[in-house]
């Protein structure tokens, strides 16, 4: 069997970093290789070599500021879009797109369910989740008998080393003597798990829109917990400031991002198994 060839263009992302050391698993299988989108040198890249273009470029964090909205559109929209097309033009085979859960609006408030199923409507409330849902659906039109399309609307990505809130619990768990003892529901993905779940998309030559997550919700309490363990600390859970919080929930967006729920449907999870690592494992080992 030849080695599959697969482009990430994206240069230096923590995914595409993590999926190319996944890969070397099975060097006898895949042949990667990534180039950086920024200018105008990957335009002259021959991309008709590669079975797969793995898209991971784009502004991943979330900003308020209203002269930034050009500059998501441009890399988060029309870029991808740019990028496919040339996919497309060149015979690739399969173009794996980075979409977001982000497309389906904010985070449920505390004690609010927010459950994302096969007929929630995308509803994004600013410019980095609308650039990125205007994305998604422009690049699963480019699908036909000969391109195959696949749309990845992942949740919340963990794992070592990686960016976000998750490094903000870590230190958390490293200082509070405290913490409040919220159950929430949020959807969330190990970066080991997310790899291989873009090893099996690309061994089973998929097309469509994909909801990959871990086996279980997470609960953020339970996040803590498990640090605190891992680095041989007592914290008390206590349940003393939820009436606050909720209250707070209400007002500020952070706590909700910390709290509150949001969580894709179980029927969603993809119907392969992908999932290499269990939840508290997986905290233990970003840690």
């Amino acid at each position: 069997m030849d080695k599959r060839k697969i482009l990430i263009t994206g240069k230096g992302s923590y995914i595409g970093t993590s999926f190319i050391k996944w890969l070397q698993q099975w060097p006898e299988q895949y042949e990667v290789e990534e180039i950086s989108v920024r200018g105008e040198e990957w335009k002259k890249h021959d991309f008709s070599i590669y079975d797969v273009v793995l898209h991971v470029a784009g502004i991943a964090h979330v900003s308020a500021d209203p002269s930034k909205e050009s500059e998501y559109y441009r890399i988060n929209r029309d870029l991808a879009i740019e990028v496919a097309n040339k996919a497309k033009q060149q015979k690739v085979k399969q173009f794996i797109f980075m979409s977001s859960m982000i497309i389906y609006g904010s985070d449920g408030k505390i004690g609010e369910t927010k459950v994302v199923s096969k007929n929630t409507i995308p509803n994004p409330v600013d410019f980095y989740g609308k650039s990125k849902l205007e994305a998604d659906v422009a690049i699963q039109k480019l699908t036909n008998a000969q391109f195959m399309a696949v749309s990845v609307r992942i949740p919340m990505v963990y794992g070592p080393n990686c960016k976000g809130n998750f490094p903000r619990l870590r230190l958390l768990a490293e200082k509070l003597p405290v913490f409040p003892d919220i159950q929430n529901e949020r959807s969330m993905i190990f970066i080991d798990n997310l790899c291989e779940f873009f090893r099996v998309v690309i061994d089973k030559e998929v097309t469509g829109i994909f909801f990959p997550q871990n086996k279980q919700y997470i609960c953020t309490t339970d996040i803590i917990r498990v640090m605190a363990s891992t680095m041989n600390r007592r914290i008390r859970l206590v349940k003393f400031f939820n009436p606050l919080l909720k209250i707070m929930s209400g007002r500020i967006n952070l706590i909700n991002k910390v709290f509150g729920n949001k969580s894709y449907d179980q029927e969603l999870i993809p119907p392969f198994d992908y999932c290499v690592t269990d939840f508290e494992e997986s905290i233990k080992i970003s840690m």
